[in-house]
């Protein structure tokens, strides 16, 4: 394909026929150039008999190739949508996925029924990413405290980005887990976390897109997946309210692992698996001090 003007379907066919080819996703090409030519899914299909510049034709092939070796779109044009609005992203933090939508709405359903209309909720998101969870849920609930934490500074620079960009109040702490708040005595009604959670053992069959691009620290878990919870179920009662709400994003296949952690650190919790849209089990809440 050469770098002259080409109209907006014979770059989308050529696009097409080369991933497909390549056993990548057809439809990367309409992403792409979608990204490149600012324009939205209806505008580029209204635009489909235009000419595309031959500048951006070279951009969009980069991309095409970049795609091809294995690097997924969202790195490649820098954001991601969550929950409807624009992410900034790159390779420090893992790529926000659908399911955490499912992790974030099912969240504020309870908090609303928890603790009415409550003022001043204090809540932490673990291992924030992108910000992502933090963010959408002190813009879907302005009332709540959000503090995000992770342990990687590049990170955390990220997700500060995304939070001045949407204009999102909230606090940034670098740290482990809840250990910065372990030393400062605080304490939080509300806990939410979709942490690493891959045993170190399926990176054999993962993805390319996946394991060679993404970061392994927001990935992997230890050889059975659950470091992060394990080490969770024996920081939590030291910063929970008497009242307080945690959710956890999981693995297939780990919701009654991760519960019994939660039983062996709250005896008298309410713990709830929830199955994702997919019907896989993906998140464990658990309310503690409501019985």
């Amino acid at each position: 394909m050469s770098n002259q003007s080409m109209k907006v379907y014979e770059a989308l066919q050529w696009a097409s026929s080369f991933l497909k080819v390549k056993n990548r996703d057809e439809n990367a090409g309409e992403l792409l150039l979608q990204h490149y030519m600012g324009l939205n899914r209806s505008q580029l299909l209204a635009s489909m008999r235009d000419s595309v510049e031959p500048e951006i034709i070279e951009m969009f092939k980069k991309a095409v190739f970049l795609h091809v070796e294995g690097k997924p779109i969202q790195y490649i044009i820098g954001s991601e949508e969550f929950y409807g609005r624009c992410f900034k992203v790159n390779e420090n933090v893992l790529i926000p996925r659908p399911e955490t939508e499912e992790l974030v709405y099912g969240a504020l359903q309870r908090i609303n029924r928890l603790f009415n209309e409550e003022n001043s909720l204090e809540l932490v998101d673990l291992g924030t990413g992108s910000g992502a969870i933090a963010i959408t849920l002190k813009l879907e609930k302005h009332e709540l405290n959000v503090t995000a934490t992770d342990i990687y500074e590049p990170t955390l620079l990220l997700a500060e980005e995304n939070a001045r960009r949407l204009k999102a109040d909230i606090q940034f702490i670098q740290g482990d887990l809840l250990l910065p708040f372990m030393a400062a005595r605080k304490k939080f009604d509300i806990i939410i976390s979709n942490p690493p959670y891959i045993p170190a053992g399926d990176i054999a069959w993962m993805s390319d897109v996946v394991k060679d691009y993404e970061p392994h620290r927001a990935l992997f878990a230890g050889n059975d997946g659950l470091d992060i919870y394990k080490k969770l179920s024996l920081q939590l009662p030291a910063v929970l309210k008497e009242r307080a709400l945690v959710g956890l994003e999981v693995g297939v296949g780990q919701s009654a692992a991760v519960s019994q952690l939660l039983k062996k650190a709250f005896p008298k919790a309410k713990i709830e698996i929830v199955h994702d849209i997919n019907g896989k089990d993906r998140m464990v809440f658990a309310e503690i001090g409501f019985e």
